[in-house]
């Protein structure tokens, strides 16, 4: 096959027409390039820009037209399936918490951030000893919260963990639900719970009596 060669050395180029501006000549030192300066920066669209930004500003301050969120005192409301600082729920009916220490979160987690160790008390329940999280290798994948079969652990909506010690988000107590806020304690939140509609999803089996 013979490839096909195009010439282009005899096409007419396309004119390109080019607009000169005056400028005048730039002045080099002294008086003139100050007035030149001067001149170019305090011209009108400087404070046409300063009218916006002052009309503005007032509109925030005196006729309540902010556009910002207060933060820490106010915070955007969040989904209660976001996957942030885990929770650790209690019973409703006798304030203890939930987890029995079956050490499956333990297993599940994939970057090996729950230690946990546990021991029997005097009425031979097992309870939970120790219990910490290294938020600090978190990735906050959620399979803690998807097979604790007591929905003990779920995430929570608390995202800040900005902290001078890596000990302050680690510790039990401080993700468990105080026992003086135990009726505001939210069922089915967090990522990992049941959802609202899990009884009418469940069929029975064959063995059930």
């Amino acid at each position: 096959m013979h490839e096909e060669i195009i010439h282009t050395e005899n096409k007419p180029k396309e004119k390109q027409n080019y607009v000169m501006l005056d400028l005048g000549k730039s002045p080099e030192f002294g008086l003139p390039a100050f007035k030149q300066v001067v001149k170019r920066s305090l011209n009108g669209e400087l404070f046409v820009g300063l009218w916006v930004t002052l009309r503005e500003m007032a509109k925030t301050l005196f006729m309540g037209g902010k556009h910002t969120t207060k933060y820490p005192m106010e915070k955007l409301p969040i989904s209660p399936r976001y996957r942030a600082i885990h929770n650790m729920l209690r019973l409703l009916e006798s304030g203890h918490y939930r987890c029995i220490g079956c050490g499956l979160c333990e297993k599940i987690c994939i970057s090996n951030c729950i230690a946990m160790d546990t021991r029997y008390d005097e009425n031979q329940r097992k309870e939970v000893s120790e219990y910490t999280i290294n938020f600090g290798r978190c990735i906050y994948c959620g399979y803690c919260a998807e097979v604790c079969p007591e929905l003990a652990i779920v995430h929570g909506g608390r995202y800040e963990t900005a902290s001078e010690q890596r000990a302050s988000f680690s510790l039990f107590d401080d993700m468990l639900t105080p026992i003086d806020m135990l009726k505001q304690q939210q069922e089915f939140q967090g990522f990992g719970s049941v959802s609202p509609n899990a009884d009418a999803a469940i069929k029975k089996t064959p063995l059930a009596y």
